[in-house]
């Protein structure tokens, strides 16, 4: 499939993206407080901006963003990054699957323009050839046009039990859009094998063309008991800070669950069109081998960051920050991963149990489970460096024009020493400059904010001494970002 092959314009398609995942089974990279969307995994950019780049050209509109409250300004700072203007930033007062995030976005949509088209995709999934997924695209906009729910569907290469499959209704068409005989969920080894090879089916790949008057229809024809929350919480979104809020209690009701479930299982109008292209989800850390050339390479074995790797065969090794130094000696099929507070290391056939081993962390109540060790806030990022009996020390980091809360602590008093660029400080009815190499006391309970005021990051390190250092220990006054 070729460039050539696509529309000259795709004008009326709106992309929307679905970026509010919090997969685990690429722990430790992958965390709650930071998923794998936001993460550079198989290059310099992140999979989320790898989306944003999929979509631009050939008169594709602006995305609209469907994200959830922990990762708005996240989606905002990697959209600014990536250069991108989007037509809405959705946000979802809580985690409610994909079936009420993309009504949502039909809902915007279809209110200016009901016989706009809508690209619904994934935020976190891989596809090197962005122009011929384009083209692919363009290959299905007739027949959404025409009120058909079209799906997209990849050409599999192996037998995969990690996916679900959609039934052609016609094997030897080569591509564009034809009816869709019906879904197969995730098979066993011998079932997927003959799927394969029988050459009927494709890899469900969770990417939806049609349009947003089509999609309410036909919630309101198989998912009826949606429409109500959801359209009353698009109704009574607020906007904020560059964000669309949706009303939190009106989206309460809303039912839990997928948009296959709700919608394209139960619909008579499918279309789907084959894709030959290379795709992943990236699901697990044998995808990222796989994705990376390992099932390629001589020896089989990847690297990522300062590694040194002796006879090492069908292996992933990855190191994730700086003077941090990995060394593999004779390892055969094995994965580790290596950050400043987590490692992984796992036979590379057994790494869908990742999640498993996440899930007992969590009921150890081990931090690691959920949280990085670099906690993303709107202002920048922080990290604990050094955490003993009443006393932590952190690293923060200041964007230019930023600032924190005006806050106060019950338990904890802070020194400050700016170590890059120059901070403005309030302490009570204090405010001063303070520069590189200078630094502030912050007394117990005393109402204090800092700010960036230049051009250039300000970083600081933080010493709090206390009875209790725990991030609920903040009183917020005032703050930019609406949080509470």
């Amino acid at each position: 499939m070729s460039p050539a092959d696509a529309p000259p314009s795709l004008s009326d398609v709106h992309p929307v993206i679905l970026c509010g995942g919090s997969g685990t089974r690429l722990w430790p990279l992958s965390r709650k407080s930071r998923p794998k969307q936001f993460a550079a995994l198989m290059g310099d950019t992140t999979l989320f901006q790898a989306s944003l780049a999929r979509v631009q050209g050939d008169g594709l509109r602006a995305p609209v963003v469907v994200t959830g409250e922990d990762y708005r300004f996240v989606v905002l700072e990697q959209l600014d990054e990536a250069g991108v203007s989007p037509e809405a930033v959705l946000v979802e007062p809580a985690a409610r699957n994909t079936a009420p995030a993309v009504l949502a976005a039909a809902l915007l949509i279809a209110a200016r323009d009901p016989d706009a088209l809508m690209l619904v995709l994934p935020s976190d999934h891989a596809i090197p050839d962005d122009a011929a997924f384009r083209a692919a695209v363009g290959q299905g906009v007739g027949a959404a046009r025409d009120g058909r729910l079209v799906t997209f569907g990849i050409r599999p290469d192996r037998p995969e039990t990690g996916y679900g499959y959609l039934k052609l209704s016609d094997p030897d068409q080569p591509d564009g859009p034809q009816p869709l005989r019906g879904f197969v969920e995730k098979p066993d080894v011998e079932r997927a094998a003959a799927m394969v090879d029988g050459g009927g089916h494709l890899w469900n790949a969770g990417i939806f063309l049609f349009r947003a008057s089509a999609f309410v229809d036909a919630v309101r024809a198989h998912a009826p008991e949606l429409l109500d929350p959801v359209s009353r919480a698009v109704d009574a979104a607020k906007g904020d800070l560059g964000f669309q809020r949706l009303d939190a209690e009106a989206w309460a009701g809303a039912t839990d669950i997928s948009v296959d479930h709700a919608v394209m299982e139960r619909a008579d109008n499918l279309s789907v069109v084959p894709f030959a292209g290379r795709w992943s989800d990236l699901g697990d850390w044998q995808a990222i081998w796989r994705e990376s050339g390992g099932a390629d390479a001589q020896g089989g074995t990847i690297t990522r960051g300062d590694v040194t790797a002796i006879d090492c065969e069908g292996s992933l090794l990855r190191v994730e920050g700086d003077n941090r130094v990995l060394v593999g000696v004779g390892l055969t099929d094995v994965v580790c991963v290596a950050m400043r507070d987590a490692i992984l290391v796992a036979d590379r056939n057994r790494v869908q149990d990742v999640k498993l081993a996440v899930s007992r962390m969590k009921a150890e109540g081990l931090p690691q489970a959920d949280q990085h060790a670099v906690d993303y806030r709107p202002w920048g990022h922080y990290e604990s460096l050094v955490v003993g009996q009443r006393f932590q020390v952190k690293r923060i980091v200041v964007h230019p024009g930023a600032q924190l809360s005006l806050q106060s602590h019950h338990h904890r008093s802070e020194h400050w020493i700016v170590v890059q660029g120059t901070a403005k400080v309030t302490v009570d009815d204090d405010v001063r400059l303070i520069s590189e190499n200078q630094s502030v006391y912050i007394p117990l309970g005393a109402v204090h904010r800092m700010e960036n005021p230049g051009k250039v990051d300000m970083v600081l390190i933080e010493v709090q001494t206390g009875t209790y250092l725990g991030e609920d220990d903040i009183v917020r006054l005032e703050d930019a970002y609406a949080r509470e």
